[in-house]
């Protein structure tokens, strides 16, 4: 394996980096139970990467198996407990536990006892916060998707559920 090709072509580099504080209040919520920090957005880094802090609450839930065909998605456990699905079997991740899924690897997560904090990676960087939005707005709204709706949705934003 080789160094991927420059994308910086200066020679004396630059003062560029994004410091992000630990404290700062998300930038979205998910059905009041699930709060999102955008820590690098794919926009911000390029495509290179998307990195999303993800704050679960006392209410268990998650989404279902899934996988995705355009991106890796990985999984950092850095509070509580976290269920992480690789495909074939549930794992309650505990802090410092790390998941890599490639694209077309099946997996889930969810919060199965209270309280949990877990950053994800998806890389190269892709849109995710629009699918995170829609699904705060239809949590927001109270609306109930039919099947053909939630298709649509998942389509939209490279999930095939299983």
């Amino acid at each position: 394996m080789s160094y991927p090709a420059e994308l910086y072509h200066g020679d004396q580099g630059e003062v560029s980096g994004t410091l992000w504080k630990g404290d700062s209040p998300p930038d979205l919520v998910i059905g009041g139970r699930t709060n999102v920090h955008y820590l690098a957005t794919g926009a911000s880094t390029g495509g290179q990467y998307g990195l999303y802090r993800w704050d679960m609450g006392e209410q268990p839930g998650g989404p279902g198996p899934h996988f995705h065909k355009t991106m890796s998605e990985s999984f950092f456990v850095l509070s509580g407990v976290v269920g992480l699905y690789d495909g074939d079997t549930w794992i309650n991740a505990v802090p410092g536990d790390f998941l890599f899924v490639p694209p077309g690897g099946i997996h889930a997560f969810r919060n199965p006892e209270g309280p949990a904090s877990m950053l994800l990676l998806f890389a190269p960087g892709a849109p995710r916060e629009s699918y995170f939005e829609e699904l705060a707005e239809v949590a927001a709204s109270g609306r109930r998707l039919g099947e053909e709706e939630w298709a649509d949705i998942y389509r939209r934003h490279d999930q095939y559920m299983v």
